[in-house]
């Protein structure tokens, strides 16, 4: 399927297109055959995976990145009011569309799978995507990380397929109109954008409401807030259920795990269908088996997409193998909020074996900690040890009396080995100065801790020598 570049999006600027969701819709547009320009605040593979594709990748934000010729601005929600590209395209009067706008134009004439929840839909919509390509379907696909290279999170498809991560975080979610949606979980989060968990549930309710008639909702019947989803759109979509649950319609019946594998049986239709999925934990299990209903639903026969579903090896950041190094394997996680740090963290200590699991954790945004520190300190509990990182920012500016040590002090009261870290470089000694030969090193959070997998694996290297 020839796809068009939607109108007006011709010659598109993005300010922060190193972003993970910027990134993709970049990368598509430059594949249709826009003449793509961006800006973002520093050089990284993503950007020069863009060049690679054609476009002009400014590294700062200035007025002049601006092209003459723009036929549109690109934002998220991140970027702040005053940015100079931003101020210029307003007073030239170039259109600002936001980043979920270009999408849900991108998505215009193909059948949408829109993947939606707290936690997992990265994973979730790789995994669709990952396993629709191994079946011949060449789906289109926009991803908030990368399968395994840079500029990977993102493809223009000749398949009438097209799989999204849809963010709830900022309501953005409600500007697509998906054939399939998936909701995996609805927990509160994002406490700058959402004051309750009522308003998690209503904004879901509008993505729901937002299936294309005659489309259908795959959506967890282990999860409580999910749950209650189902039970508040009762005759309003049709729906499938997924997982452990006796009332699944797509039942998981057994999760057995090998290592950094599982195996997982599911019934379906009548039919018991058993596959592989090549990453651990039973959370990401879980995650499979929801796009397996999601391809069904969409006419893609579950007994070749089971199979198929094994070709997924892992998304970058996701329980991300970095290396091995003095016999201590060192793994990267995304998990940010208390849930995934929890799944990642039981999924990890499954596959340990006799070793321990050693953590370096880098919370993520002010608001988050104020309040979910507690959370955060529990789910540490779950190491065998922990070194715990000032506050990663992002777009949020400091609130007073916001600080990490809200976590270590959690954690410790609950009987954790925890020490806090002045700075990385400190985190590095620490946890390598911990580590033996058997020990898992977890690097987690959404921030730039992500950074320190290649200099703990240095400095193990240097021990060892």
């Amino acid at each position: 399927m020839a796809a068009a570049v939607p109108a007006g999006m011709d010659r598109p600027h993005f300010i922060g297109i190193g972003g993970a969701g910027m990134s993709g819709i970049a990368k598509i547009l430059a594949q249709r055959g826009a003449v793509v320009s961006g800006s973002d605040a520093r050089e990284s593979a993503t950007a020069q995976a863009l060049r690679a594709l054609g476009a002009t990748v400014h590294i700062g934000h200035a007025a002049g990145h601006l092209p003459a010729d723009a036929t549109a601005v690109v934002v998220s929600s991140a970027i702040r009011p005053e940015n100079p590209e931003l101020a210029a395209a307003r007073e030239r009067g170039v259109p600002v569309v936001h980043r979920s706008d270009a999408l849900a134009a991108l998505m215009t004439g193909t059948r949408p799978i829109a993947v939606a929840g707290t936690h997992g839909k990265t994973t979730t919509t790789s995994m669709l995507a990952v396993a629709l390509t191994t079946l011949g379907l060449d789906p289109s696909y926009a991803i908030g990380g990368d399968l395994d290279a840079p500029g990977s999170n993102a493809h223009d498809g000749s398949g009438e397929i097209f799989v999204a991560e849809a963010d709830e975080s900022d309501r953005s979610f409600h500007k697509y109109a998906p054939e399939v949606a998936i909701v995996l979980n609805v927990e509160l989060d994002h406490h700058a954008n959402y004051a309750s968990l009522a308003e998690i549930h209503d904004s879901f309710a509008a993505f729901a409401d937002r299936i294309v008639p005659g489309g259908t909702l795959v959506i967890s019947a282990d999860h409580p807030g999910a749950r209650e989803l189902t039970a508040r759109l009762a005759g309003r979509v049709r729906t499938v259920t997924y997982g452990e649950a006796a009332d699944a319609d797509v039942r998981v019946t057994a999760i057995v795990p090998h290592g950094l594998t599982s195996e997982v049986t599911v019934v379906l239709d009548g039919a018991e269908l058993t596959f592989a999925v090549s990453v651990p934990g039973r959370h990401y299990a879980l995650n499979a088996v929801a796009a397996l209903a999601a391809g069904a639903a969409l006419g893609v026969p579950a007994a070749d997409l089971a199979p198929a579903l094994a070709s997924y090896t892992g998304v970058k950041r996701r329980l991300q193998l970095k290396g091995t190094a003095a016999g201590v394997q060192v793994i990267d996680s995304y998990a940010h909020h208390p849930t995934e740090m929890t799944a990642d963290l039981e999924a990890i200590r499954g596959a340990s074996g006799d070793g321990r699991v050693l953590v370096v954790f880098q919370p993520h945004l002010f608001s988050r900690t104020q309040q979910l520190a507690a959370e955060m300190g529990e789910a540490l509990t779950l190491a065998d040890a922990s070194v715990v990182l000032a506050i990663y920012p992002a777009r949020e500016d400091p609130i007073p009396g916001v600080t990490s040590a809200l976590i270590t002090e959690a954690a410790a009261a609950r009987g954790a080995d925890v020490t806090a870290a002045d700075d990385k470089a400190a985190a590095v000694e620490l946890i390598t100065g911990m580590a033996k030969p058997g020990d898992l090193v977890l690097t987690m959070g959404a921030g730039d801790v992500t950074d320190l997998g290649p200099l703990i694996l240095s400095r193990l290297s240097a021990v060892e020598s």
